[in-house]
């Protein structure tokens, strides 16, 4: 049996073409949409885990603009 979300990916949809990819994500969103969930935290309030992942893609992004082997 699966348990994670990975192992599906890994064994099952890892396996579907692009194409059938994109209409299994299509169907996913459309799931949730008519579902009506609120999957989005609202609250102004954030956690240690929100402040990482925002520092993380910064400097991600700040890589990408000033490589390392670039001279000043």
């Amino acid at each position: 049996m699966l348990t994670n979300v990975r192992e599906v990916y890994d064994r099952v949809l890892s396996t579907l073409s692009p194409t059938n990819r994109l209409r299994l994500a299509t169907l996913i969103l459309n799931d949730l949409v008519q579902q009506n969930l609120s999957v989005v935290d609202e609250s102004e309030t954030w956690t240690e885990e929100d402040k990482l992942d925002v520092t993380t893609f910064s400097l991600q992004y700040v890589a990408t603009i000033f490589p390392e082997n670039e001279v000043m």
